[in-house]
């Protein structure tokens, strides 16, 4: 059952660059589309944090804010990041991107406070990097600049989420990844809304019904439904081995925009990805026992 909900909550991850590619046909632009997106998760990102608080003590301004902090840079900046990105690059490549998480964690850990890595570690995060460099290089070729520019907003997105997950440490501790995560992502919601009333005339939210659903869709199936999947699959196999069944996010995403989105599929997309795969599973697998 474990393996099956990391299985089920990294599928509906991937899910969310389909339909942000899905509503971009539609002419709506990344800001209004975020601003959709949260609204629509808001009320579920509060009663999450208020399920996980409950009978716990209050936040401290300390905590506040590291919550606002967390919030702004893990969740509003790096998903509006992606969802500017995704206006130029296919999600294939994307979600490749994004799965470089652990090898950014790993080299923030190691500017920001020292932690040596390892020849294994070096590795793998070439192997990893040398599987973007050959799907990007190969997307370059077809869509010219804007392929490039797209890609560099991807992976700002992931360098901003690994800020996240660097700094997020001791208020998980001391919240609880639950209450931390709805907390979060609320604050995440008001910046998300502020930016859009900041930057688009109110007449935006006039937007096609289908834009609507499909954010709806991507609010509760791809964002709110898979953080509790994840959440509940830890709880039964632990973060690591639900960590490495999160390798399917990346097929899924290949196989749906192959599907759905008529994306290509071709021998460099098949390669990049398994030397992404490979190498992330590599830097993630725990250091082997010396004899």
């Amino acid at each position: 059952m474990g393996l099956l909900l990391a299985a089920a909550g990294s599928m509906a991850f991937s899910g969310k660059a389909i339909i942000v590619k899905l509503a971009y046909r539609h002419g709506v632009d990344a800001v209004t589309l975020l601003m959709l997106r949260m609204v629509f998760a808001l009320p579920f990102f509060l009663l999450m944090a208020w399920w996980a608080g409950r009978g716990k003590a209050r936040l401290t301004p300390g905590d506040w804010l590291g919550v606002v902090g967390l919030g702004f840079c893990g969740y509003y900046l790096s998903s509006f990041l992606d969802f500017w990105g995704l206006e130029f690059i296919t999600a294939s490549l994307e979600r490749l991107i994004l799965y470089l998480n652990p090898t950014l964690v790993l080299l923030l850990g190691w500017l920001l406070f020292k932690k040596r890595i390892t020849q294994r570690q070096g590795v793998a995060m070439a192997i990893s990097y040398s599987g973007v460099l050959l799907v990007f290089g190969h997307e370059l070729g077809l869509a010219g600049p804007h392929a490039a520019w797209g890609a560099l907003l991807v992976f700002l997105s992931a360098v901003t989420y690994a800020v996240y997950l660097t700094y997020s440490g001791q208020l998980v501790q001391r919240l609880g990844a639950l209450r931390l995560a709805g907390l979060a992502t609320s604050v995440a919601c008001f910046f998300c809304i502020v930016q859009f009333a900041f930057l688009q005339p109110m007449t935006a939210v006039q937007v096609p019904e289908a834009v609507l659903w499909l954010s709806f869709l991507n609010a509760t199936v791809c964002t709110v439904l898979p953080v509790l999947l994840v959440m509940m699959a830890i709880e039964r196999i632990g973060p690591g081995l639900t960590a490495q069944t999160g390798m399917i996010g990346p097929m899924s995403t290949l196989m749906m925009g192959v599907w759905i989105l008529g994306e290509p599929f071709n021998m460099w997309i098949i390669a990049g990805t398994v030397l992404v795969l490979g190498g992330v599973f590599w830097v993630t697998r725990p250091e082997g026992r010396k004899p």
